[in-house]
């Protein structure tokens, strides 16, 4: 199995990339997450996982390690494939994909083509324990988002909102930029309220 291939790269996509090394041009499905890291760079270093089946032969790419642990760890998970995987990658930062894993959030799961309730599910009770594990930055993470959430929703409460539709409301914006500040998080849900 390769580890890596460091190279040239001579064509991109958000959905592949083609790396060229000692005159060997590699096609790599990639996310766009890869993709947007990738950005212009032509010199780099792709890690790789590699799908042998019997009639094809896949490479994907990734910008770094722990998007490929993480993909290995979705392809490892009864019913998501390589290009639903892939699909996560590409609809969510790997931290957003983790964090909704570790808060049981089964509709921002959901929220992915390709992701029903049952796969979304199973994801979370097949990987929480896996993640807490080795995800240890991301539960730091996952504990702020949790406060300023938390804070943010005793505010709106206070205004006079009702809890249920803050909440759901937070967690929108929360999923998806989790480095918002209190302030943030009530200014943007006050416009939608």
């Amino acid at each position: 199995m390769y580890e890596y291939i460091k190279g040239i790269v001579t064509e991109i996509s958000p959905a592949h990339l083609v790396i060229e090394t000692n005159g060997v041009g590699y096609f790599m499905h990639i996310s766009l997450n890869a993709y947007s890291l990738i950005g212009s760079k032509k010199d780099i270093k792709i890690f790789v996982h590699q799908i042998i089946r019997e009639d094809s032969n896949s490479f994907y790419g990734f910008f770094d390690k722990p998007e490929r642990d993480l993909f290995r760890k979705l392809i490892s998970v009864s019913g998501v494939g390589a290009n639903i995987a892939r699909m996560m990658l590409s609809t969510m930062s790997p931290a957003e994909i983790v964090n909704a894993i570790l808060l049981d959030d089964v509709n921002t799961l959901k929220s992915i083509k390709g992701i029903g309730p049952k796969s979304a599910q199973r994801i979370i009770i097949e990987l929480k324990d896996k993640l807490n594990k080795s995800e240890a930055i991301t539960e730091i993470i996952v504990t702020k988002h949790n406060r300023n959430s938390d804070e943010a929703l005793s505010a709106l409460v206070m205004l006079g909102f009702e809890k249920n539709q803050s909440s759901k409301i937070l967690n929108k914006f929360s999923s998806k930029e989790p480095e918002l500040t209190v302030e943030e998080l009530v200014k943007r849900a006050l416009k939608e309220l």
